[in-house]
């Protein structure tokens, strides 16, 4: 007889939204593990095609999960030896530049300022322009001796963490079986074929999230790059690829890409307001393919997931734990969905 198979209903739906809020809400106070965690995946998801030709071509699992992380490893440390010298001989430019670029962006603001001041009362009452001088020379005296310091010390906080992810990537290429196995043995004989099936889906579903992820980062860093070279920013696809990767964390990530885009653009044309418009203009048209439409053909496509649910989703993550929410809910939604969701179940004959 045919196999007739379930589908979801909005109890069901209703289990895998409030466990995932759950589950947000408990991440969000181990963020320390979460975070090394999440960016071990995103390596071994990438090196994992690389392990398996070498294990096809005879190598055991151990020695291909050594020599290829191993390898990637060993590049990654000569780059960044070979780096700090240039580095370090580029920092006071850097300095240099980046004071020019705040420089740029706050003109760009009292332009704007004044500029509405000279066409608006309420603006030309309130004296915008005079307090937010003020606020920007407040915010100068104090940023070295507060803003940079916290900064630091949250950078040392995170550094031995952060030291977490290429031991875990490797661990995850050399021993994921055996603890698939693990887990499998711990379930009775009834429910050992459904375990494996389980587990299978779980890391299906994980592998699809992250190379959706980066599919959706290559799509915004080409449309930006195009735009802003069309606009005639300088260095269009260095801040492109930039403000694709800040966008990994929503809405946040995108605040930030968005003043990076306005303060060159408005360095670039100091006496033209206007382009830094455009380049605002751009970006939230990115901003907008990205939500509406990149992230549904890539993520959402990836997860299976409905437009709406995904929308929707990116919101309640960061009101149930901010900014650790919006990078964990599309991921964590999609492992709930796979072990919640009982269409894959079928009914009796």
């Amino acid at each position: 007889m045919r196999r007739e198979r379930y589908r979801s209903g909005p109890l069901v739906w209703l289990a895998i939204l409030a466990a995932t809020c759950v589950l947000l809400f408990l991440f969000q106070k181990i963020l320390w593990l979460v975070v090394p965690f999440l960016l071990a995946l995103i390596g071994y998801y990438l090196l994992f095609p690389l392990q398996q030709r070498l294990v096809l071509g005879g190598m055991s699992r151990d020695t291909s999960a050594a020599l290829v992380s191993g390898g990637v490893f060993a590049v990654a440390g000569g780059v960044m030896l070979l780096a700090i010298p240039w580095v370090s001989s580029q920092l006071v430019s850097w300095q240099e530049t980046g004071a020019r670029y705040i420089e740029g962006g706050l003109r760009f603001i009292a332009e704007t300022l004044a500029w509405a001041e000279r066409n608006y009362a309420f603006a030309a009452k309130a004296h915008l322009s005079d307090q937010l001088t003020r606020q920007i020379s407040e915010l100068g005296d104090k940023f070295a001796g507060t803003y940079l310091a916290e900064a630091a010390l949250t950078a040392a906080a995170w550094f031995p963490s952060l030291i977490l992810a290429p031991f875990l990537a490797y661990f995850f290429l050399r021993d994921g079986w055996r603890f698939k196995m693990f887990l499998s043995r711990a379930v009775p004989n009834a429910f050992f074929e459904r375990t494996l099936y389980l587990l299978d889906q779980v890391d299906h579903t994980a592998r699809l999230y992250f190379q959706g992820l980066i599919k959706l980062t290559v799509l915004d860093a080409l449309c930006l790059a195009f735009g802003l070279w069309l606009i005639g920013v300088s260095a269009p696809f260095v801040l492109g690829l930039m403000t694709a990767i800040l966008a990994w964390v929503p809405y946040i990530g995108s605040i930030l890409g968005c003043l990076l885009v306005v303060l060159v653009a408005a360095t670039d044309f100091p006496g033209d307001p206007a382009m830094a418009y455009a380049a605002i203009g751009l970006f939230i048209l990115v901003r907008l393919l990205d939500d509406f439409f990149f992230m549904q053909i890539t993520i959402g496509r990836s997860l299976k997931l409905h437009p709406l649910i995904t929308v929707v989703m990116i919101f309640v993550g960061g009101a149930v734990a901010g900014v650790a929410g919006l990078m964990l809910v599309l991921p964590l939604l999609g492992i709930v969905m796979v072990l919640g969701n009982p269409d894959a179940r079928t009914a009796p004959p």
